[in-house]
């Protein structure tokens, strides 16, 4: 059974067992029950913005749009700005300009948070594929989009081949890469910080910044998100994202993946089973860069150790030989950590905990596991490792305690509510401050829908998610896409620094957010 149809017969499970009791009735589930075993790339922009004839506004627009485009049958929405908009709106062929709907315009009234008076222009029922713009009188334009059966299917690739082009120490090539084809960089040996004569290989890795860094602590966190993304949605993953290990018959994400594990492995001291923290680069004038690596830290071993787990488990299907090396190595990382508990975060030490039970069915981690939730029996879903050791707990084929499980099911459904309520209390549909950019925080709500969604396949949740993404690329205040080079107006072009696409933890969790929508639009054309 795939772990994305067991995920959710195990989830059945507990949430019968939750009706019964408040019915009344006891649950015949025992622990036993559960147990289940021990082409070239296009230019800035992506390919993602068509050459319309219209002229594009000048100004910020007032009617604001995803300006990538809508997926037929979806909820299709535009927010106007502006106290006295007129009764309706159009929406008009970006080639020819010719009028193809009118739809009515619905005031929401001022809204105190933005600042501003929000109406909305509603064209769901409008369902024709083609390239548009919208039109109000004495409002103006909005920027293109589309209207087509799969609008997000080529961002999801580009989206997901950001991590091949921040590759470390490796050559790309012009037919793979493009415009962004370099040859092989921080390749050199670097030298420890604190004693120079010290060296280690330690090449490989994505790169976090324009410097050169790698970090363990944020490749951990962004390849924790890609594993979660695939293991939710392996179908929507493919062998064919023009990386140099496609069509190897292993999904591109693993692939991708396991080039950030080759080098979390080279930041292991083979001796004591730590991990250090970073590699960095200073460019001296004299002797050009110097690469550094930093010392050993307990949030990176510990960390280490949860992620090499959850690799461990996903690719022994592919390769049970490295699936093995890397769970040895996840071990001595854990024991390491267990001689200095007071210095470890125990949400860290949680995570870790589950991934290693769920790879090896060791009781000595499921004591740690009942232990935390026991203490913590509301647990913080906002804190990543907290929820990634949850979700994983829920998931895992080993024997679980039932009572602890179904409190998870419930704090993590509770979530997932208070999420869905408060965007829909915003006139924007999408839970946030308006006067700050703050995506981060999106992404991370909407990982945690995604998964609610995952689990009861909820309509209302797939378009509070559908709704953050068109605020991401285009409907809010700022009428900007948040994704560097994708839509007429972005975050690079505007803001002169770093969207959403060249930070790789953040990218890691759209690729999840997109993965979920991807998913709820192939299971409506199934239906």
């Amino acid at each position: 059974m795939c772990n994305k149809c067991y995920l959710k017969k195990i989830i059945c499970i507990f949430l019968s067992a939750i009706l019964l009791a408040s019915c009344g009735f006891v649950s015949e589930f025992s622990v036993e029950t559960l147990q289940n075993g021990g082409e070239e790339d296009g230019p800035a922009t992506l390919g993602l913005t068509p050459a319309f004839d219209y002229e594009v506004p000048e100004s910020i627009p007032n009617i604001l749009v995803d300006q990538v485009g809508y997926e037929l049958g979806s909820n299709k929405l535009a927010v106007i700005q502006g106290e006295m908009p007129p009764d309706y709106f159009t929406i008009l062929e970006a080639e020819s300009g010719r009028e193809v709907y009118t739809g009515k315009i619905e005031q929401k009234g001022y809204d105190e948070t933005i600042g501003n008076y929000i109406s909305y222009g509603d064209f769901t029922d409008f369902n024709t594929p083609g390239s548009y713009y919208i039109e109000a009188a004495m409002i103006g334009q909005s920027y293109p989009f589309q209207i087509a059966a799969d609008p997000y299917g080529k961002l999801f690739d580009a989206v997901l081949k950001q991590y091949y082009f921040n590759r470390c120490g490796l050559t790309l090539s012009t037919e793979l890469a493009g415009a962004k084809a370099h040859n092989a960089c921080h390749s050199r040996e670097a030298q420890m910080k604190e004693e120079a004569s010290i060296k280690r290989d330690v090449s490989g890795g994505w790169h976090i910044d324009e410097m050169g860094t790698r970090d363990v602590v944020k490749g951990c966190q962004t390849v924790n998100y890609l594993l979660l993304s695939y293991e939710l949605y392996p179908d929507i993953f493919t062998d064919d994202l023009r990386i140099p290990e496609s069509r190897n018959r292993i999904p591109d994400v693993l692939d991708e993946v396991k080039y950030e594990i080759d080098w979390l492995l080279k930041m292991q001291d083979a001796t004591s089973g730590a991990v250090y923290a970073s590699v960095s680069s200073v460019d001296n004038k004299t002797a050009g860069y110097i690469l550094y690596i930093d010392g050993i830290t307990m949030s990176a071993t510990i960390q280490f150790a949860a992620t090499m787990a959850r690799f461990s488990y996903i690719y022994q299907n592919y390769d049970r030989e490295f699936a093995t090396q890397c769970l040895k190595a996840a071990d001595r990382a854990y024991r390491y950590v267990e001689k200095y508990l007071a210095d470890v975060s125990m949400e860290e030490y949680f995570h870790a905990a589950t991934e290693l039970y769920r790879a090896t069915g060791n009781q000595r981690y499921h004591t740690v596991i009942k232990d935390y939730l026991a203490q913590n029996p509301e647990p913080d879903m906002d804190n990543d490792f907290v929820f990634w050791g949850c979700v994983t707990y829920l998931a895992t084929k080993q024997r679980v305690d039932v009572i602890l499980s179904s409190s998870v099911i419930q704090v993590l459904m509770q979530k997932g509510e208070q999420i869905s309520f408060a965007s829909k209390e915003s006139k924007l549909l999408v839970k946030t401050d308006e006067r700050q950019s703050n995506n981060a925080t999106l992404l991370k709500d909407m990982s945690r829908l995604a998964v609610v969604d995952h689990i009861i396949t909820n309509h209302e949740y797939a378009t509070v998610m559908e709704n953050h993404l068109h605020y991401m690329l285009g409907r809010n205040l700022q009428a900007i896409s948040y994704l560097d080079g994708v839509g007429e107006r972005n975050y690079r072009d505007i803001e002169q620094s770093l969207g959403i696409m060249n930070q790789v933890d953040l990218n890691a969790e759209l690729v999840l957010l997109l993965s979920a929508i991807m998913d709820d639009e192939m299971v409506v054309g199934e239906e």
